[in-house]
């Protein structure tokens, strides 16, 4: 019984130290986890804040890349309306070189081979879309009405005949269709202005109410002023009437034809040389 007894307690005993060693065990192993969830979640931490740091240069690059594109569109869009110069001739962009090109495409190719300069193309370019809004094609220099660009100007030269009988400043009626058709053109764009100029030829004139030739061309201005007023409604702020008598003479006064070139109205029309271009648009 004694022995017994014995062998129980050793049994107790050693149950117990064992126990104990399983106890310091799991709790060292348990350390060792909480250590290295402690790791982890440093660990994470530390990658939550590189991502973070990460994501905010990806916008930062994002915000950049869009600036740019925005940039860079309108850069495209300025560069295709930006103004130029081009060898002292109209300041015009790119959209209306565009337009200008297009034009001519429609021109008559043995006139388009015969514009050499920029300036040529844009002189037949504006004749053809404002002769063809006026009904009015053909291209010949020695023709009734000739269209023409110096510098930002536009210019309408039209004969004598067209508008008045010999050595009168009373417009005739057959002047009617061509002032209609200027008048609309002018009409359409508020940012124009006219300026309308008579031109005579050399041979003096003197009457009970004209004393000379400067008399002359300028009641012929001031006769189309009128009626491109009062019958075409043209406002007349956007009107400026001028006289040249016989100084500014495009050839000789020697022949009866040089004398007729001389003698013209010129209707000077003053915009901005794009705002022309779409108003000159076959569209239009």
């Amino acid at each position: 019984m004694k022995k017994t007894s014995i062998l129980l307690l050793v049994a107790i005993v050693l149950t117990s130290c064992v126990s104990k060693k399983k106890f310091l065990a799991l709790e060292h192993e348990n350390g060792e986890i909480k250590s290295e969830l402690t790791k982890t979640k440093v660990a994470k931490e530390d990658l939550e804040g590189k991502f973070a740091a990460i994501q905010e240069r990806v916008d930062q690059y994002n915000t950049k890349i869009n600036t740019l594109a925005s940039l860079n569109s309108s850069l495209s869009e300025e560069n295709d309306s930006k103004m130029e110069n081009v060898a002292g001739v109209a300041v015009m962009s790119n959209n209306t070189k565009t337009k200008m090109r297009e034009t001519l495409t429609k021109v008559d190719p043995n006139l388009v081979s015969q514009a050499k300069t920029l300036k040529d193309s844009m002189d037949l370019a504006v004749s053809y879309n404002l002769k063809k809004r006026m009904n009015t094609t053909s291209f010949d220099e020695s023709d009734d009405i000739a269209i023409s660009i110096d510098e930002t100007v536009v210019m309408i030269s039209i004969s004598d005949k067209m508008l008045f009988n010999s050595g009168s400043y009373r417009v005739s009626n057959k002047a009617n269709d061509i002032l209609q058709k200027i008048a609309d053109v002018v009409n359409s764009e508020s940012s124009i202005d006219v300026m309308v100029e008579g031109h005579t030829d050399a041979r003096s004139i003197n009457t009970d109410k004209l004393q000379d030739n400067w008399d002359l061309s300028v009641l012929r201005a001031t006769s189309v002023v009128r009626k491109l007023q009062q019958q075409y409604n043209v406002a007349p702020e956007k009107l400026i009437a001028s006289g040249r008598s016989s100084y500014q003479p495009l050839v000789g006064n020697d022949t009866r034809e040089d004398r007729a070139r001389n003698r013209r109205t010129r209707i000077i029309i003053l915009p901005n040389i794009d705002k022309f271009f779409a108003l000159m648009s076959e569209d239009n």
